[in-house]
């Protein structure tokens, strides 16, 4: 039902006009719910020959894909941090989101809004930053 909801034709030009992809992105399709399922999409060896241990999980169906994602990468052995405020209720239905967020929370990795992300990713970026 959604495969093809982004448009059809090569990865960059499926984007949303306002993203700049940098020299170092890279873009995966998946073709199941998770990005992290062996077999459907390349993104964990991707992320692998990176050395990449941490994932942000956003999207559109918070209780479905980004649900799928954030459990299959915690059984891979990332740490998963999903962004509470980033994942659409698609749904329609606020419970549905809540509810997978305190899942996620519980038993698969951490929930942050986005802010508290950014706020700690820039920290970390001038942290390695030589003055």
């Amino acid at each position: 039902m959604f495969r093809n909801s982004g448009g059809t034709g090569p990865l960059p030009g499926r984007l949303w006009h306002g993203f700049t992809l940098g020299a170092d992105d890279i873009l995966v399709e998946k073709s199941a719910p998770s990005a992290f399922f062996p077999g459907r999409c390349p993104l964990p060896e991707r992320l692998q020959e990176r050395g990449i241990d941490t994932v942000l999980i956003t999207g559109t169906v918070t209780n479905v894909c980004c649900e799928s994602s954030a459990r299959d990468a915690c059984t891979l052995g990332y740490r998963v941090i999903m962004i509470a405020d980033a994942n659409a209720n698609a749904t329609g239905r606020d419970c549905d989101h809540n509810a997978t967020l305190r899942t996620i929370y519980r038993s698969f990795g951490d929930v942050r809004p986005t802010a508290e992300v950014l706020a700690r990713l820039l920290a970390m970026i001038e942290e390695q930053t030589p003055a």
